[in-house]
């Protein structure tokens, strides 16, 4: 293998423990040394890879909303389904992966998007083109189920969009707070209310 494909598998290595570790411990709880040594790279080999934890926390969350726009498009894509039932599918597998302690990695921007709004600008930036992303999607299976004739929307679809994915970001709070999922079930009902399902 080259040097530079082994430095690249090595900063893909720290991208993906680096996105489980933020999860379950944020980012300020989290040291260099640590996430070096959950993938076997020696001390002080870090800003070989990232010029700072600032631009490492960048782009991990970079990392994390392409895998998770990809899953998302996979949901959304099944067009021998009326868009109704893809995006419930999409708010469905939300609520099994992104809720309580089992995220596995999967609930990032929950996990960051408060404590890192202040603190890092450039992870505030990632977040918030990571999050437009996944909105426009949402806005995209609205219009969609509209003309499908799947949904039924007042008032534009970006609004609805956006308010359903506030929802579900809110939900996911609460779920971890009160450790248990009823915030979650409210959030499904809810969106079937605003969706017209």
């Amino acid at each position: 293998m080259s040097p530079k494909r082994a430095d690249q598998g090595t900063r893909v290595a720290l991208l993906d423990s680096a996105e489980k570790i933020f999860a379950n411990k944020g980012y300020a709880g989290v040291g260099i040394n640590e996430l070096l040594g959950s993938v076997g790279v020696p001390k002080g080999s870090f800003y070989h890879y990232f010029s700072s934890k600032d631009a490492f926390g960048e782009a991990v969350v970079e990392y994390y909303f392409e895998h998770y726009l990809r899953e998302m498009d996979q949901l959304l894509g099944d067009t021998r389904r009326p868009w109704a039932d893809r995006l419930m599918a999409y708010w469905d597998n939300w609520r099994d992966t992104q809720s309580l302690d089992e995220c596995q990695g999967r609930c990032l921007a929950v996990k960051l998007g408060a404590e890192v709004a202040d603190m890092s600008e450039p992870m505030r930036l990632a977040l918030k083109s990571g999050t437009s992303q996944v909105i426009d999607r949402v806005e995209k299976a609205i219009a969609g189920g509209i003309e499908d004739g799947s949904l039924t929307v007042r008032g534009e679809a970006r609004a609805t969009a956006e308010s359903l994915y506030e929802l579900w970001l809110g939900a996911s709070v609460m779920a971890k707070v009160n450790r248990h999922l009823q915030p979650m079930d409210n959030a499904v009902l809810v969106t079937r209310q605003l969706l017209g399902i």
